[in-house]
């Protein structure tokens, strides 16, 4: 925010009295302005600057203001439109629908300022890709930024120029749904991963026609709700904010994510949509984000919900304050800014800070130049060859072979019969997981699990199929017996279980993570006919299947893989595909874990196993069912000669980790090298592991590849007490493996006092 001295009094002058009228026994809270760059103005600076100085406080605050409205455009908001007081809508789309709106606002207002059009493109638009959970299986940042270059282009044919996307929490909470829509458990994860997706939205330029702007969200601390309930409250230190939910968020800011979303959630006593440290003070001061915040939906409003805020005028002022420049539907901007100004309880200069950032933003997307789009382009999008393949590989990437007992997989050429069991084997809908945008328009593109193996399997095996229990409770026992009846025809059961779309992602919470209904009944049922079962899980988040995993030969976890599932799923289970994924979550034994995660920290107890006053259950090993970084594969991948090429380093250098991995088996496949570290001692404890990097390396059989990491001093330093970074001397370890429990390699260093 850049303010003159005379500006900041003012604004000081006008902030300290409504602050303390708004809540009589808090603390006055000062603004800090952002500092004054010595930078030339940018051309869009310029712009910017000119058109504010023509604007209205009522046009300023309408920058300010997002509507909601479905299809057709109703008349008084086509009124308020054209009297400057909306900048902005929320799902609405279309070509068509977009340009006779966007119309209003170019030729019928006074300043001409066009719209942004924004919807919830999270993992595709029409050709729908793997959930982000799935995606991010895959470690692979390349092709997720293709992915998100295919949704942008789709979308923005259909006059979507903004998404509410992606979501970076952090989340160690399993029973949390939206741990569905981002990348698990681990900050340095996500702040490789997301980045790739702001990349792919937003292409090369913002303003060509085919990018969009990115939205990283839920700012912050969202991801770890009291419980696991979704909008509960988060508590959490100063440390455990910027070590393990800030880090994504910055990381994406880095790559020039242009908007943020504030999130629903009470962080710390206040709530994240009225949290001026977290968003003004780190954000826009001292992060220099340059783009526009975006509440997440009423949460401005929600602050009186929360009992932060005496009323909606109040709330309006805490989010202006806190640093919201656009409130999302609730209209408590657009009713009370303008009041708080003429009452000198908040101070123009905000509001002008906000507005500016909103045109920014859309003078970047070419908005004022080229405000329409060709509706020539929306009528000729299809699922086309060349984003299914894309859509194809990706869901391949994404799948996780989490057992296979004998090499029952893949399914041997010589079989002939099949038993595929499970309603969710025949979905269309349920493939394409939570937010699936307008996936919904080419259902009859999705390939299911059963359509998939029927055609993997050709005319050489019979496929047979029942639909067996399902998710429900009140499943009867006579589609039991038809589902058992059904596996004793076959050579192999292929038993498709898990959750339905709609039972992960927002407002979706679980307090068992267990199959739901039946299914487990099912299952045991068809294990006691001989038959050898394959359990394929469908899922939007970590499932607790100890039963599964010590009496089922076979299990693949696909979660929720978009429009080429069954396709990608067949081409797994029957070999054509090497299955490649990494767990990104730690899969617990029970919900009795949760939270579960590797980079625990270690406690003045630990559990050896030698003693009962230690930090254990006495009910469950502390272990978790599958660790995080998991996944197994048809070959066999053996690591050799861990190498430190010093065991020294000092502050300002690097070590660089050589390790040697061959596939010793007879296909190909991929392999996820993973690199962790630990640090002794330090002024804050710190995890018993640490994920640095992890490269993603292609092997024949037979082939070797070394395999080269460059660990930066400067990354192994931590936030301390003081909300400080700093680099402590010290030893460290250094693992590499194939999962974050592989300790197979180990080394260590010293890193030197400046």
């Amino acid at each position: 925010m850049k303010v003159s001295s005379r500006g900041l009094l003012l604004t000081l002058s006008f902030l300290l009295p409504s602050i303390l009228l708004a809540a009589p026994d808090a603390k006055p809270v000062a603004v800090k302005p952002v500092a004054k760059t010595t930078s030339p103005r940018s051309a869009i600076d310029s712009k910017v600057a000119a058109l504010l100085a023509k604007m209205t406080l009522e046009e300023k605050i309408g920058q300010m203001t997002q509507y909601h409205q479905w299809k057709q455009m109703d008349a008084d908001k086509k009124k308020d439109i054209t009297d400057g007081k909306i900048g902005s809508f929320l799902n609405l789309f279309g070509a068509k629908n977009t340009n006779e709106t966007q119309k209003i606002a170019v030729e019928e207002t006074r300043l001409h300022i066009p719209l942004i059009f924004g919807l919830d493109v999270i993992h595709g638009y029409k050709t729908i890709f793997p959930i982000p959970l799935a995606e991010d299986c895959a470690w692979n940042p390349e092709l997720l930024e293709k992915c998100a270059a295919v949704a942008a282009k789709e979308a923005s044919a259909a006059g979507v120029r903004w998404t509410f996307a992606p979501m970076v929490d952090v989340s160690r909470e399993p029973r949390w749904g939206r741990i569905s829509e981002g990348s698990g458990e681990d900050p340095t994860l996500g702040t490789i991963l997301q980045p790739a997706r702001v990349r792919g939205f937003q292409g090369k330029s913002l303003s060509d026609s085919g990018s969009i702007a990115a939205c990283a969200k839920h700012y912050v601390g969202y991801g770890a709700p009291v419980a696991g309930r979704e909008y509960n409250t988060t508590d959490m230190s100063e440390i455990s904010l910027r070590e393990i939910h800030l880090p994504p968020f910055k990381a994406c800011v880095e790559a020039g994510v242009r908007t943020l979303m504030s999130a629903f959630n009470d962080l710390n006593g206040v709530p994240a949509s009225g949290n001026k440290h977290t968003i003004r003070d780190i954000l826009k001061t001292e992060w220099g984000f340059k783009g526009f915040v975006v509440s997440d939906w009423a949460s401005v409003e929600q602050l009186v919900d929360h009992g932060y805020a005496a009323d909606k005028k109040d709330a309006a002022m805490k989010g202006v304050i806190a640093g919201v420049d656009m409130d999302m539907v609730s209209n408590v901007y657009k009713d009370n800014i303008a009041e708080l100004i003429k009452e000198k309880k908040l101070p123009l200069a905000l509001v002008d800070d906000a507005a500016r950032r909103v045109l920014k933003v859309k003078y970047e997307l070419g908005l004022f130049d080229n405000p329409y789009v060709d509706e020539a382009k929306e009528e000729s999008l299809t699922l086309t060859p060349e984003n299914l393949d894309l859509a194809l590989k990706e869901a391949e990437q994404s799948i996780v072979l989490l057992k296979n007992e004998k090499n029952l997989l893949p399914l041997s050429k010589d079989v002939k019969t099949i038993a595929v069991i499970g309603s969710l084997a025949d979905s269309k809908r349920d493939p394409l997981g939570a937010w699936d945008c307008r996936g919904e328009d080419a259902l009859d593109k999705v390939i299911t699990v059963l359509d998939g193996l029927k055609v993997k399997a050709g005319t050489g095996a019979k496929v047979l199929y029942a639909p067996g229990v399902g998710t429900a409770d009140n499943a009867t026992d006579k589609v039991l017996q038809e589902a058992v009846n059904t596996a004793k025809q076959a050579q192999v059961a292929i038993v498709v279980a898990g959750e339905t779309q709609d039972m992960s992602g927002e407002a979706s919470a679980r307090t068992s993570l267990n199959l739901p209904g039946r299914q487990e009944e099912m299952l045991k049922a068809i294990k006691a006919t001989g038959v050898p079962v394959v359990l394929v899980l469908m899922n939007g988040r970590p499932l607790t299947i100890p039963w599964e995993v010590d009496n089922i030969p076979a299990i693949v976890e696909t979660w929720f893989l978009g429009t080429q599932h069954g396709a990608a799923v067949a081409n797994v289970l029957f070999g054509d595909t090497n299955p490649s994924g990494k767990l990104v979550v730690t899969f617990p034994r029970n919900v009795g874990q949760v939270p579960i995660y590797y980079a625990q920290k270690n406690t003045g107890r630990p559990n050896i196993g030698k003693m009962k006053w230690e930090s254990k259950y006495i009910d469950s090993v502390n272990s978790p069912q599958f660790p995080f970084g998991f996944g197994l594969s048809y070959t066999q991948y053996v690591y050799s000669n861990l190498t430190l090429d010093s065991k020294s380093v000092n502050p300002a250098g690097k070590i660089t980790v050589t390790v040697d991995v061959k596939n010793t088996g007879s296909v190909a496949g991929a392999e996820i090298v993973q690199l962790y570290i630990h640090d002794f001692y330090a002024s804050v404890t710190q995890p018993v592991k640490k994920l640095m990097d992890f490269k993603r390396v292609e092997l024949k059989p037979g082939e070797s590849q070394t395999v080269e990491f460059t660990l930066p001093a400067s990354k192994l330093g931590f936030y301390n007490e003081q909300g400080k970074y700093v680099i402590e001397p010290g030893k460290f370890n250094v693992w590499v493996g194939k999962d974050s429990s592989d300790e197979t390699l180990k080394d260590s260093f010293t890193l030197a006092a400046r």
